[in-house]
């Protein structure tokens, strides 16, 4: 314990970088447990998609999901969100709804909009299309 207080005073700069990255991850953490939009892995967008009609929308350009895409997922671009909004959304609304992008990191913001806009269930890929692939899972071109 001597030892690490010797360090922390002798490298001050060092020590508040380490204590706020500590803080970050705490802070970060909170946020994610509280968020009423929730991470959720491949079988689970599997089960929603064939148990409870959900929707897996896909959040990437045009050009990346005519690439390929999750079976039956819905494209909807940040440029289409821009323009509408979510009206095409709206007959799934009673449904749940994963936002996919592709690496699960813009669509938390997506997510959190369209929880913001009355879609009640609404979750994220974690990992996104990456991490969909990465295990082996069907992406179609059609």
């Amino acid at each position: 314990m001597e030892q690490f207080i010797t360090f922390a005073t002798n490298n001050g700069m060092l020590s508040a970088v380490w204590v706020a990255l500590v803080a970050m991850i705490i802070v970060t953490t909170i946020k994610i447990n509280l968020s009423p939009v929730k991470q959720i892995s491949s079988q689970d967008l599997i089960f929603l998609m064939n148990r409870e009609q959900g929707v897996a929308l896909d959040i990437r350009s045009e050009k990346d999901f005519n690439a390929n895409h999750i079976i039956d997922s819905i494209s909807l671009s940040n440029e289409k969100i821009t323009k509408n909004g979510f009206a095409s959304l709206e007959k799934h609304k009673a449904n749940p709804i994963i936002v996919v992008c592709s690496a699960g990191i813009s669509a938390v913001k997506i997510a959190n909009d369209l929880y913001k806009a009355g879609f009640a269930r609404v979750s994220v890929l974690k990992g996104g299309l990456g991490a969909w692939t990465g295990e082996g899972l069907p992406v179609t071109k059609k």
